[in-house]
């Protein structure tokens, strides 16, 4: 590509994705002397973040809308920004993006939205040289990029045979609303973690369900406490990422907890696993011992997996089709950092590893050369 096709937006760092993680590292390279690419387009050290969400809140704002803060497993506190006190029947798709809103409104960070991100290319072969960042608002030169888009848009959906000819309904947790339209139904669950159990507890009100996963959950007494088991999760998560093994859930390595949800469930019959299913017909499933089941409606809670299609042009993924990170640096091109990945896939390690990213880069930007100043 040459000088006169590349974008002339110009930022040093750009940051893709704008929940927990990306605020965490947007607010990091801040406090580390970057200026916003919007404001200062001139200065020495610059950085911008693209959010393809149209508000504050990450997914937050998608989430189902009974989903309470009493419910809500996750730690989402933002750095040096303490959580307000929110009633526990607060719906969590209210309260945590509008914690994330007060954040963003005192840290004024340049932020872009809805501005989606569609690819992340080389501008040439050289390995310190630029990226070019191609959004729907544009394209933007940088010399580093921070992703944190998470998972929300890339829900896992499993095949199984016959999945076509099922005439019930089916749906992923990201697409789930409310129990009540399940009502006097028939409904299959699918999956063995946390949203699974949730999800279990409040149809099984209304609906006579069914619970179906690959392997026996496992239930462990107690909450899980981040302070005392949070760093040995994070180790372990992080040795799989850096032998380049596949990612698995939090919840495989945590295990499930009985939460006042997961007993209600149990209380009330709903909490028997079933192996999963070996087909679907039109009105139902096969059972593995090879009954039949007949089920309305098929609720996949089967997790997600990181959103990274938009680096695909980088060419970093490994035999396992994942990327390997070495902290929060991509293995195969340092100048990108995954964040809310990984070893910070969590809420727990989030805040850390935006730090972390933004360290990283504050020294490697100490000096920045005057014609990657040019606009």
């Amino acid at each position: 590509m040459s000088a006169a096709q590349r974008p002339s937006r110009f930022a040093t760092v750009a940051v893709i994705g704008a929940g927990q993680a990306g605020l965490s590292a947007g607010y990091h390279l801040a406090r580390r002397g970057f200026s916003s690419a919007l404001a200062e387009p001139g200065a020495a050290r610059t950085f911008v973040m693209f959010d393809a969400n149209p508000a504050p809140g990450g997914a937050w704002q998608h989430r189902w809308e009974s989903l309470r803060m009493a419910t809500v497993n996750g730690i989402f506190d933002l750095p040096d920004h303490p959580k307000p006190t929110v009633s526990p029947d607060a719906a969590s798709r209210d309260a945590a993006p509008a914690y994330f809103a007060a954040f963003e409104r005192e840290t004024r960070l340049p932020i872009l939205r809805p501005v989606a991100v569609s690819a992340v290319r080389r501008a040439d072969d050289d390995s310190e040289g630029e990226l070019l960042v191609d959004t729907d608002e544009g394209g933007w030169r940088a010399r580093a990029v921070i992703n944190a888009t998470g998972t929300w848009n890339n829900p896992l959906l499993p095949e199984y045979p016959g999945q076509q000819c099922f005439t019930g309904r089916q749906l992923h947790t990201r697409d789930y609303v409310s129990a009540e339209e399940f009502a006097g139904r028939r409904v299959a669950i699918v999956g063995g973690g946390i949203s699974a159990v949730q999800l279990l507890e409040e149809i099984s009100r209304v609906a006579t369900t069914h619970w179906y996963t690959r392997r026996p959950p496992v239930f462990r007494d107690g909450g899980f406490r981040p302070e005392i088991e949070g760093r040995e999760v994070i180790a372990r998560v992080t040795a799989d990422a850096e032998a380049s093994r596949p990612g698995r859930s939090v919840v495989s390595y945590t295990g499930l907890a009985w939460t006042p949800y997961a007993i209600a469930a149990r209380d009330r019959g709903a909490l028997e696993r079933r192996p999963m299913f070996t087909g679907l017909e039109p009105g139902g499933v096969r059972e593995a011992d090879g009954g039949f089941t007949p089920v309305d409606a098929i609720v996949w809670a089967t997790g997600f997996r990181p959103d990274l299609r938009h680096l695909d042009p980088l060419g970093l993924r490994n035999e396992f089709g994942g990327i390997t990170v070495r902290g929060t640096r991509a293995a195969a091109d340092p100048r990108i950092h995954l964040i809310g990945y990984g070893p910070s896939q969590s809420t727990v390690g989030a805040n850390r590893a935006g730090r972390e990213a933004a360290r990283a880069l504050a020294d490697r930007f100490a000096v920045v050369p005057a014609d990657s100043r040019r606009t």
